[in-house]
Order: C-alpha cells, then structure tokens, then sequence
C-alpha cells in the first residue's frame, strides 16, 4: 500500500501533470508541424527546384524484389531534410513561446523606495534635547 500511495503523491504533483500537459499538447503542435511542412512549406521548396519532390529522394543501397516482397533497402535522404525543417520550425515556434512568456513575467522594476519623511517638529525637540543630555555628561 506505501508504493500505491507514494505513486500518487508522485503523479498528482503539479510538475508531473503539467509535464504530461505538455506532452499532450507537444505532440498535437508536432502533427501540426509536420502538416506545416509538407503540405505548405515542401510544395514550394520542391517547386523552386524543379519539381523535386524530397520525400522521394533516396539513395538505393539494395534493390528489392517485388515478387519476391523483398523491399528496396534505402537511406532516404529526403526524410531527413524534412524531419530537420520540422525540427527548426518546432525550434523557432518554442523559442518565440519562451520569448513571450518571459516578456510577461517580467516585472515592472520596482519604484524607489520613498525617501525618509522629514522628522516632525517634536522628533526635532527630542532629538535636540538627547543630544543636550549627551553633552551634559
């Protein structure tokens, strides 16, 4: 029962549910990086180079054999350089968040602490008085 209860103070603890909110959330921003990316960034990227289609590209390094379902071994280059725009935009799209949230935590400098008020006329009598009182012994 010790390791049930230690469980759930574990994962009731705010950093775990906020950790697991941004996991959720992270990885619904990814699918939407990843649409991002090859649905409107590659397209025109392709288009500039002459109808390339980068998913395409790849570097045959055994070719298979379809009737005998063997398929092709590839390192697929393509991929790669997709996967990296993703990771870039995902890179620019997280710091401009972090930019922004540190912009609102920001606190206003604090204002200068008000000067000393001047001493009222009785603390002037008491203090002149104290200090006849010192001289006196």
């Amino acid at each position: 029962m010790a390791i049930i209860k230690e469980f759930k103070e574990f994962a009731m603890r705010g950093n775990v549910v906020d950790l697991a909110v941004g996991v959720i959330i992270g990885a619904a921003f990814g699918k939407i990086v990843t649409s991002l990316v090859n649905d409107v960034i590659m397209p025109p990227i392709g288009y500039l180079t002459g109808g390339i289609d980068f998913k395409s590209i790849k570097i045959f390094l055994k070719h298979g054999d379809a009737a005998a379902k063997v398929p092709d071994v590839t390192i697929n280059i393509g991929n790669f350089v997709n996967t990296i725009i993703e990771f870039l935009i995902i890179a620019f799209c997280i710091f401009m968040m972090v930019k922004v949230i540190n912009s609102l935590q920001k606190q206003e400098e604090p204002a200068p602490a008000p000067a000393e008020p001047e001493p009222t006329k009785e603390e002037v009598l008491l203090t002149e008085i104290r200090d006849l009182l010192a001289k006196g012994k």
